[in-house]
């Protein structure tokens, strides 16, 4: 039977990686030591331990339950452990508690700058649409411009903390002409539904919920602006060793990728009892997912050094990274 282990952010206690990125005030400890326990009673037969949020792909393959079958013969079996967001499912990467999971452009970056052991093993493509800087619907607000000296709420080290720097700096306003304010998805809905800060950079389905749930508007969402990509990682050791694991996982991804593509209303429906989100939400954000699982290339590498620079040059970062480090070895 396939394993599943929820994390939420209250089982989280202060970890190198979760200090490091400043978003987290307890430690990854008590979350990994839940994993640890699975991983124990497992111990005796390969496992591939894969971490994944509550919503994407991830979510819909193990929904599935064809991937214990799919490798039983390489004599693996599987188990899940749910995350609250990207920078908590890299830091299990760093300490070893899981061995493949999924997040967007920037929490790899400040993983692999703290010198987390991860590998790019594939991506899916752009979908600019699903992240948005968002206001209230009777904010004077009507352009990023006008953000400058106001409260932004957002996830510290997630993908829309580089949406949020490159559309200031197409606007023409400095990131440090802006009060950051670090808040979860959860937290940040309910500081920008009390007014306690002007705007809210997010993600789908949190983005598509809010739209629905209180009208709220998008002063501008990364179209033209940043290609918001998602990643699937490994931990380098699992790479090096378990290549062939991963490569079973990619093909199912693929797989349920291509099923969700052609009938998005059927995935809705599948994803919003664990979601917790009403079918027309999901559908809404659903629409402006990417679909396609691609092998790594040196365009996206490329693409990704670029963020990284950036958050370097912001000071976001203690030191400059090389992408291309955290990449498969030829032949892996």
């Amino acid at each position: 039977m396939t394993a599943h282990r929820v994390v939420t952010l209250s089982e989280i206690i202060a970890s190198p990686l979760a200090s490091f990125i400043g978003v987290f005030s307890i430690s990854l400890v008590a979350a990994l030591a839940m994993i640890a326990g699975t991983n124990m009673a497992l111990a005796q037969d390969k496992v591939v331990r894969i971490g994944f949020q509550k919503y994407g792909k991830l979510v819909l393959l193990k929904s599935k339950g064809s991937l214990d079958e799919k490798l039983k013969p390489l004599g693996y079996k599987v188990t899940w452990t749910e995350f609250p967001s990207g920078p908590p499912l890299m830091e299990a990467i760093n300490v070893g508690a899981i061995d493949f999971g999924n997040a967007g452009e920037a929490p790899p970056i400040f993983a692999q700058a703290a010198g987390a052991p991860l590998v790019y093993v594939a991506y899916e493509p752009p979908a600019p649409k699903g992240e948005a800087i968002l206001v209230p619907k009777d904010s004077k607000l009507q352009s990023v411009a006008e953000l400058k000296g106001k409260k932004v709420a957002l996830n510290k080290g997630s993908n829309v903390h580089y949406l949020l720097v490159k559309a200031l700096e197409k606007a023409g306003v400095k990131y440090s002409e802006i009060e950051p304010v670090f808040l979860a998805p959860a937290d940040a809905r309910a500081a920008f539904e009390r007014g306690a800060v002007d705007a809210w950079v997010i993600w789908d389905p949190f983005q598509a919920a809010a739209e629905v749930a209180t009208q709220a508007r998008t002063l501008a969402d990364g179209t033209d602006v940043v290609a918001n990509h998602q990643f699937y990682l490994a931990s380098r050791k699992f790479s090096d060793s378990d290549a062939k694991a991963i490569d079973v996982v990619l093909k199912e991804l693929a797989e349920v990728d291509a099923w969700a593509k052609g009938d998005i209303r059927a995935v809705a429906e599948q994803l919003s009892p664990s979601v917790g989100l009403p079918v027309p939400v999901l559908e809404l954000a659903l629409k402006r997912q990417s679909y396609g699982v691609r092998p790594i290339n040196e365009q996206v590498i490329a693409e990704q050094q670029r963020i990284a620079d950036t958050f370097f040059e912001l000071k976001l970062l203690p030191k400059k990274i090389n992408i291309s480090d955290a990449t498969r070895k030829p032949g892996s």
